[in-house]
């Protein structure tokens, strides 16, 4: 049965009834295969049963301009470039003309000036509390926030973001803020509602080589509003969870220092997530790091093999909920997936033999 205390006594480096899944996203692709019928964004009683029926213990759910797993037509950002920004366009129906991973918007600074910023902001609420009223007993929302550095750079578009955060920083810090005043604003409606338990916070930083950027400006640009949205959490009595790819040595130190209760995925392309337990392990609980290239290359007998070789590592005295190495994609093969899961729920009931 879920069980959100299961996720909250290994987050305190405890040993629960057993190891907690947990996933910042699956595809509706894979949700579907795993139910026998298709899951879509609108149907929330699918995506409840399926995050129930798969054993994890929470629900994840957008708060902000753009959920993880990267800009889709169902994102408030490009539904706002869509409705409000190319209006009656020929290219409304382009996807290339509204999805950010392919165009830029804010060039300069009367780009950002003139951006509807106001369209953007809106948060349906609603799907947080429809989704509240369908959660089995036990089971809680996980809040899915940040995504301020990467909607700052996409909005701008990469070169230009990195070229003014040194000619112009004025003009970034302004794009940056914007961005972060809608994502905490979003996340502070939801922050109180009793079905919440936890915040997720999803913003790459980092290459499989380092930072993207130099930590300083990180720390100029962007870490003061993670700094907002950990005290949302800590008002409201809210775990927070971190999601970055990459190489995080650089970057561990100020990760810490916002006070997170989890750090995911430890990179399974560029980071031992051995290593890391050992230098940070007893500060943060460690999350994910079944590698991703495995679920959608490998065989079922090779996915479980990583998962018990995690388990047995990383499992005993808490500290250690299991998942993929980012998300769980479309192209990743339901076998596999269900073999990860399967594998987890079989041996990673404490006290943990393997």
């Amino acid at each position: 049965m879920p069980d959100f205390g299961r996720i909250i006594t290994a987050l305190h480096h405890q040993e629960p009834d057993r190891v907690p899944l947990v996933e910042a996203t699956v595809d509706y692709a894979i949700m579907s295969q795993f139910l026998g019928r298709p899951v879509t964004d609108d149907d929330l009683p699918g995506q409840v049963a399926f995050w129930s029926a798969a054993g994890y213990d929470y629900v994840p759910v957008t708060a902000g301009m753009m959920p993880p797993g990267g800009v889709n037509q169902y994102s408030q950002i490009s539904r706002t470039i869509r409705d409000v920004v190319l209006g009656d366009t020929p290219d409304r129906d382009d996807e290339a003309a509204w999805n950010l991973e392919q165009r830029a918007f804010i060039l300069t600074e009367a780009d950002s000036e003139a951006f509807p910023w106001k369209d953007a902001a809106s948060v349906d609420t609603d799907r947080f509390r429809r989704t509240g009223s369908l959660l089995p007993s036990g089971m809680k929302v996980v809040v899915m926030s940040g995504k301020i550095f990467t909607l700052g750079w996409l909005l701008m578009g990469f070169e230009n973001f990195c070229a003014n955060s040194v000619a112009n920083p004025r003009f970034v810090q302004r794009v940056v803020d914007q961005v972060g005043r809608i994502q905490v604003a979003a996340l502070q409606e939801v922050a109180s509602l009793p079905c919440v338990g936890a915040v997720w916070i999803v913003d790459d930083l980092a290459f499989g080589s380092g930072p993207i950027l130099r930590p300083a400006a990180f720390r100029r640009f962007v870490f003061p509003w993670y700094e907002e949205i950990a005290a949302v959490c800590r008002a409201h009595g809210l775990y927070l969870f971190f999601h970055t790819d990459g190489v995080l040595w650089d970057l561990l130190k100020d990760l810490i220092e916002l006070g997170i209760h989890a750090l995911h995925p430890i990179d399974p392309t560029c980071m031992d997530i051995e290593e890391v337990k050992r230098r940070i392990g007893g500060r943060v609980c460690l999350f994910g790091n079944i590698a991703n290239d495995l679920l959608a290359e490998g065989t079922p007998e090779e996915v479980a093999e990583l998962v018990k070789q995690r388990l047995k590592a990383l499992a005993p005295g808490g500290g250690y909920c299991l998942g993929s190495g980012n998300s769980v994609p479309a192209w990743a093969r339901i076998e596999n997936y269900r073999a990860m899961l399967d594998t987890a729920l079989r041996y990673g009931r404490y006290p943990i033999q393997i």
